[in-house]
């Protein structure tokens, strides 16, 4: 009998173990915890406290990787600030002066002054016709020679990694570069090109290219057409090299050629890269004064004076004022252009959905 009570005194503790561990369970469910009573752990929750500590340190890591990212980013929005920012407001404000390294003791607020001066003098017109033929000119070759150079590389053939290599080089080179080496190859007197189209029997007489201004603006132009549809086709065969196989196989399937292909399929599908690529290109053409820089440096007779490299020019005469009016017009005149551009882009997907 003894060894009975004994018996049944040990086990006593162990189902009062397991009624304990049974209300729990319940108790848990009841409170929203249905993964305790399967055995799982449930949230610790830290006594006398109102949150559970998990989420305490989950928002002091928070808060530490903020700091961290916050003293990260600060040289980088300090180099900006500093080194765009201030330049672009001090630069904007000079518009507004009589702002001239010939005459600095006098630097007096003279409102618009500056922005009425360019727009009195007729120059400022023939420069802004010159841009305008500039850009148009130099955006269209671009972008036709460009895509089709895209679409060759799309291909597969042997060495095609050379061909892109050699045709994507130009890029790498600086666009001051690139037009003098264009001031030499189109040299009345020594440069090649006059030199090929005398050995062709095209002319009998070297060509003034660079000094008669009629042909200076082509020159240029054929310079930055060489120069800029590496541009277009980097972008593009990224572009197509996105669209999918199976859509040009159905394509074909339904018996679309390869100009209805072209025009009904991949055009559609890449049209909002080419839309972005081109106002980008638009942009940046004209605030490209190196290559005629480095050719003609405007001349002759200001013929191939862009609003960039004549605000350049203006900036060398010492007047400053006026050379930042030019720069506030220019960007007034790209917010427009884009603002356009963009509207008629959107309105176009409309159409087409």
């Amino acid at each position: 009998m003894p060894t009975g009570r004994t018996s049944g005194s040990r086990n006593e503790p162990v189902a009062e173990a397991k009624r304990s561990s049974t209300v729990t369970k319940l108790d848990n469910v009841t409170k929203g915890h249905p993964s305790t009573a399967t055995g799982a752990p449930g949230p610790a929750v830290a006594v006398g406290s109102a949150e559970p500590r998990s989420i305490r340190r989950r928002r002091a890591f928070t808060v530490r990787r903020g700091a961290t990212m916050v003293a990260f980013m600060a040289p980088a929005v300090l180099f900006v600030a500093v080194f765009i920012y201030y330049p672009m407001v001090s630069g904007s404000q000079m518009a507004f002066r009589n702002w001239n390294l010939n005459n600095l003791t006098d630097t007096a607020f003279v409102g618009f002054k500056n922005f009425q001066t360019i727009f009195a003098d007729a120059t400022f017109y023939t420069v802004l016709g010159n841009t305008v033929v500039w850009v148009v000119a130099s955006i269209v070759p671009q972008f036709v020679i460009g895509f089709a150079i895209a679409l060759f590389l799309r291909r597969t053939f042997p060495f095609r990694g050379l061909y892109q290599a050699l045709i994507f080089f130009p890029w790498a080179i600086s666009g001051f570069l690139i037009g003098i080496l264009f001031r030499w190859m189109f040299n009345s007197e020594f440069g090649v090109i006059n030199d090929l189209l005398s050995k062709a029997g095209i002319i009998h007489s070297p060509i003034p290219w660079l000094a008669d201004p009629k042909t200076a603006m082509v020159a240029v132009i054929i310079a930055n057409v060489w120069y800029g549809v590496t541009f277009f086709a980097i972008i593009i065969l990224a572009a197509l090299q996105s669209v999918p196989d199976e859509m040009l196989e159905a394509a074909a399937l339904d018996g679309a050629g390869k100009a209805r292909t072209l025009f009904q399929v991949i055009v559609p599908y890449i049209r909002i890269t080419l839309s972005l690529t081109v106002l980008l290109r638009v942009i940046w053409i004209f605030n490209f004064p190196d290559i005629i820089y480095g050719m003609t440096g405007g001349g002759p007779a200001n013929q191939t004076h862009i609003v960039t490299t004549w605000m350049i020019a203006t900036t060398q005469r010492g007047d400053y004022g006026q050379a930042s009016a030019l720069g506030l017009i220019v960007v007034g005149l790209l917010v427009l252009f884009s603002i356009f551009f963009l509207t008629a882009s959107r309105e176009k997907k409309g159409d087409l959905s």
